[in-house]
C-alpha cells in the first residue's frame, strides 16, 4: 500500500471518534509503537500490552523517579516476625470498572496469578509461606525468611506488571489470554471493548471512580489524575504516515519517532522533539534452547564474536552517537551492576565465528527467524542479524509478520519446521535489565522459563544468592558472574543500547515516558 493511501486510512481511523464525540472531550490521538493484539498483561511480555496495562490498572506499590518503590494501592504496611510477616491495607474508596470494590480477595488471587508468569513474582512465591486476605481491606504475606525486595516485587514495572484485577478474571490460566470482554481495570482509564478496531484503534476513557493518591505524581507513583476525559491510540505503521499525521496536528502524540524523520521533525514549531529516557532500550538475539540448531551450547556461543553492537545500533538510530552506546553486556549500562566481565567473548571477530561455527558440528539446520515488520527498531536489528547469521555460515529462513503475530508465534515449542522458531530480534527497556530481579531473558530456568527457554542451573544459583546479598558491592560480585556465565551458556546476545525519541503536539502538557512507559495520566490539551 502506498504512503498516500496509508494516511487516508489513518485520516479516516482519526476522523471516526470525532463524528460519534463531541469536540468538548478532546481526545488525546497516540501513535502507539505497535498493535495491540493481546489485551491480557499476565499472559504477554509484549511492550504495548505492559503500556495498555498502565492505563487500564493499577498496583500496589510503583516506582517514583528515583525508582524507589512507594505505596500506590496500599494505604500501609506493617512488618512483623523480623520481616517475615508483612500486613498491607488497601486504600479506601478502590473501585474495578465495574463498580465492585477492590477487595483484599481480588488482591491475592492477582499476584497468584502474576507469580506463575513472572520472574520477580516467582521468587515471592517461592519464598511465601502463605497469602491471604484477612478482611475486605487487608491482607498479609508470610514469609519461610526475610525478603528485602518486597515492594520492589509489588510494585515491578516492567514485563510482566502485577496489576491488580476482579478475583474471577484472576483466576483465569496465566498461559491462556484473556479476550477484550474481561478488561475489568482498576486504574485511571476504562477500556472501551465496543470500540476497539482491531489493527487500527485502541480506546480509554476516563473512569470516574478512581481515587488518586494526594501525593504530586512521579513516574508510575504518585496521584494518577485523568485529566483527559478520552484517549485514542491510533495504529499507523508506517513511520512517515505517523510523522505526517503529527505534523498537521491529527494526532498529538509519536512513542517512537525513527531516526530518519528526526530532523524534520525538530524543524517544526508546533512539534516537541525529546528522549525521555536515560536508560534507553537494550536490543537483543534470542534463541530457542529447546529446539536445533541452537540446543547446541557451542554454536550459541559461535554467535558471540559475530556481533558487531555498532552494526546494529546504525541500523536503528543511524550514526548519530548520541543516540546509542556499544560496550553493553547483560546489565544496563551506567548502573551499578554494569561491568565488562566476561566480555572479551563478544570481542568481534568474524573469522573467528566462522571457524567456531565450523568447529560446533552445526550440520546446515535451517534458522527460522522470526522478523516484526511493523516495527521500525525491530525491523532494522533483523536485518543485520540475519546478514550476520548468514556470514558465519547458517542457513537462515527469514519468516516476517508483524509483531503482534511474532509474540504469538514465539510460545511454540515445536520444531521450525511445525510452526516453531529459531531466533528473534527485539529490545528491552533498559529499565527491565538493572537487575537480575525481572531481568526475564537472564533467567535460566528452562521449561518453566521466558520463551527460547534456556536451562542453565548456575545462572538460577546466581540469581537466588543476589538476592540474599547483603550489600551493594557483594550484589556486584555476583552480577559480575552472571554476566561470565552469560557469556558461556548465551541465554541471548545483548546487541547494543540506544535512546529512542519520541515527539508530541507542543499543546499538550504533562508527557512523560520513562522506562519506556508512556504515561497518560496528568496530561492535558491546551
Amino acid at each position: 500500500m502506498r504512503r498516500r493511501s496509508l494516511l487516508g486510512v489513518a485520516a479516516a481511523a482519526l476522523a471516526a471518534p470525532r463524528i460519534a464525540h463531541s469536540q468538548a472531550a478532546r481526545p488525546l490521538r497516540f501513535v502507539p509503537h505497535a498493535n495491540l493484539s493481546v489485551v491480557d498483561p499476565v499472559a504477554s511480555t509484549a511492550y504495548i500490552t505492559r503500556n495498555h496495562g498502565f492505563l487500564v490498572w493499577d498496583t500496589l506499590y510503583a516506582l517514583d523517579e528515583g525508582y524507589t518503590p512507594r505505596p500506590q494501592m496500599v494505604a500501609g504496611e506493617s512488618v512483623e516476625d523480623e520481616g517475615r510477616r508483612w500486613t498491607f491495607t488497601l486504600r479506601e474508596g478502590l473501585r474495578f470498572h465495574d463498580g465492585e470494590p477492590v477487595r483484599a480477595e481480588d488482591v491475592i488471587v492477582s499476584l497468584a496469578r502474576w507469580a506463575k508468569r513472572d520472574a520477580f513474582g516467582s521468587r515471592l512465591a517461592a519464598l511465601a509461606e502463605e497469602m491471604a486476605a484477612l478482611d475486605d481491606r487487608r491482607f498479609a504475606i508470610r514469609l519461610k525468611r526475610p525478603f528485602a525486595h518486597m515492594r520492589a516485587a509489588l510494585g515491578k514495572p516492567g514485563s510482566l506488571a502485577p496489576f491488580i484485577m476482579p478475583a474471577r478474571i484472576a483466576a483465569r490460566d496465566p498461559f491462556q489470554p484473556f479476550g477484550p470482554g474481561e478488561v475489568i481495570g482498576s486504574g485511571p482509564f476504562r477500556f472501551r471493548a465496543d470500540e476497539l478496531v482491531p489493527g487500527a484503534r485502541v480506546v480509554y476513557e476516563r473512569f470516574e471512580g478512581y481515587v488518586p493518591r494526594e501525593e504530586p505524581p512521579s513516574f508510575l507513583a504518585g496521584g494518577k489524575r485523568a485529566r483527559i476525559s478520552r484517549v485514542e491510540w491510533t495504529i499507523i505503521p508506517d513511520p512517515a504516515t505517523a510523522a505526517a499525521a503529527l505534523r498537521s496536528g491529527e494526532v498529538h502524540w509519536w512513542e517512537r519517532v525513527t531516526p530518519d524523520l528526526l530532523p524534520a521533525l525538530r524543524r517544526e514549531a508546533a512539534v516537541a522533539v525529546e528522549i525521555p529516557d536515560p536508560l534507553g532500550f537494550i536490543s537483543t538475539l534470542r534463541v530457542n534452547h529447546l529446539q536445533p540448531p541452537f540446543d547446541n551450547p557451542a554454536l550459541r556461543r559461535a554467535l558471540l564474536p559475530a556481533v558487531n553492537q555498532a552494526d546494529f545500533m546504525q541500523a536503528v538510530m543511524g550514526t548519530d552517537r548520541s543516540l546509542w552506546r556499544t560496550g553493553v553486556g547483560v546489565f544496563t549500562p551506567g548502573t551499578p551492576l554494569a561491568s565488562e566481565a566476561g566480555l572479551e567473548a563478544m570481542r568481534f571477530d568474524l573469522e573467528r565465528a566462522r571457524r567456531a561455527v565450523a568447529a560446533s558440528g552445526y550440520r546446515g539446520e535451517p534458522v527460522v527467524v522470526l522478523v516484526a515488520t511493523d516495527v521500525p527498531a525491530i525491523a532494522a536489528l533483523s536485518a543485520v542479524g540475519i546478514d550476520m547469521l548468514r556470514k558465519i555460515g547458517l542457513v537462515v529462513e527469514e519468516q516476517a509478520m508483524d509483531w503482534g503475530s511474532v509474540v504469538r508465534r514465539l510460545g511454540s515449542r515445536e520444531p521450525p519446521s511445525r510452526g516453531g522458531w529459531s531466533a528473534y530480534f527485539s529490545n528491552w527497556a533498559g529499565l527491565d535489565h538493572i537487575d537480575p530481579a525481572g531481568h526475564l531473558v537472564l533467567r535460566g530456568n528452562g521449561a518453566q522459563g521466558f520463551v527460547g527457554w534456556p536451562d542453565s542451573p548456575e545462572l538460577e544459583r546466581l540469581r537466588d544468592a543476589w538476592f540474599e546479598a547483603p550489600d551493594l558491592a557483594s550484589q556486584q560480585a555476583i552480577a559480575r558472574a552472571m554476566q561470565e556465565r552469560a557469556m558461556i551458556d548465551v541465554p541471548y546476545v545483548p546487541l547494543g543500547q540506544f535512546f529512542q525519541p519520541m515527539a508530541y503536539r507542543r499543546s499538550l502538557r504533562g508527557v512523560a515516558q520513562l522506562g519506556g512507559i508512556p504515561r497518560f495520566w496528568n496530561v492535558e490539551i491546551t
